[in-house]
């Protein structure tokens, strides 16, 4: 496969589950912002805006008017954010289109559909009556695609790029949620293991589509030690940053299979697998999540221009 349609493949997959996660947030922060007083609200939209890593440039344009319009439309449609949802799908599309004779029709279909769907509807600002559709059919729209990838895809090069495009996409993104969250949470290491509000850490679980998974395997419990050993170390859970590197290694297993190579890529993942396995939540503590989080992100980045070198992105 040339470097540049593995290249689209990855990328194309990376900016669906980008998109897909900051509708998971948007969707998270406005629950939580319709339930608060006015400041917690207020604090709730700065908390969304500095998780989807958007600080800077919301800032120079609203200078910290933190009001859920201003947050919301920035997020999805705003042309000074080059990160807003709407153009994140522009890339997939785009992407999409470059590979179109490598992916199902199906795929392409579910892509292009939901592209003109959400155009037509961020084509102006949108209303709060309105932004539950909108951040639902963004979610949707990521679902149609990886449902048709699951169901029509030839299980060769191009299906693992994708997946290993999701996979460390996915992996960066709740690694630096939770570490935002977990930040903004937590004045004081004292509180660690606390239940200091438990509507906010049902708000952690929220933003990552975990609540349900994580209220029925333990019980209903909320409590902070307890989310992050799910978010971080439960296998089971597909969120999580062990299933994420668990199901890229096997993806990156599979393409050096198929090329008849391993790469850097497959010993930085070996590392990484090695390092997550001897993990426990005890040790994440002794560390400090943050600075757990933080190691997590730069190895999960390494693997991903590793993978970039080995298969010649840029070729």
């Amino acid at each position: 496969m040339l470097g540049r349609t593995a290249n689209g493949l990855f990328w194309m997959f990376r900016y669906l589950e980008r998109a897909e996660n900051t509708a998971r947030l948007l969707d998270a922060g406005l629950r939580m912002a319709l339930t608060r007083d006015h400041t917690s609200a207020r604090e709730e939209w700065r908390s969304l805006i500095g998780a989807s890593g958007q600080q800077a440039s919301f800032d120079a344009k609203y200078d910290g008017d933190f009001t859920g319009s201003n947050v919301w439309n920035f997020i999805l449609r705003d042309k000074e954010n080059s990160a807003n949802i709407l153009s994140t799908f522009e890339q997939v599309r785009t992407n999409a289109r470059m590979v179109r004779n490598t992916i199902s029709s199906e795929v392409w279909e579910a892509i292009n559909e939901s592209w003109m769907n959400l155009e037509s509807q961020l084509k102006r600002p949108v209303a709060q009556g309105n932004l539950g559709k909108v951040v639902g059919d963004v979610r949707r729209a990521g679902t149609l695609v990886h449902g048709a990838m699951a169901g029509t895809m030839l299980r060769d090069s191009g299906f693992h790029f994708a997946r290993a495009g999701t996979f460390v996409e996915r992996a960066d993104s709740v690694a630096r949620i939770l570490d935002i969250k977990y930040y903004l949470l937590l004045p004081s290491l004292t509180y660690v293991g606390s239940s200091l509000d438990t509507s906010q850490w049902d708000n952690v679980l929220r933003s990552v589509s975990g609540d349900r998974a994580y209220r029925w395997l333990n019980a209903g419990e909320i409590d902070a030690r307890g989310i992050v050993e799910f978010l971080v170390l439960d296998e089971r859970f597909p969120r999580s940053l062990a299933f994420c590197h668990s199901a890229l290694r096997d993806d990156l297993a599979s393409l050096a299979k198929l090329h008849h190579a391993q790469g850097a890529c497959n010993e930085l993942m070996r590392e990484a697998d090695m390092i997550m396995t001897d993990t426990t939540i005890d040790d994440i503590f002794e560390k400090g999540l943050h600075e757990f989080l933080i190691e997590f992100v730069n190895r999960n980045s390494s693997i991903a221009a590793a993978i970039a070198e080995d298969y010649r992105f840029t070729a």
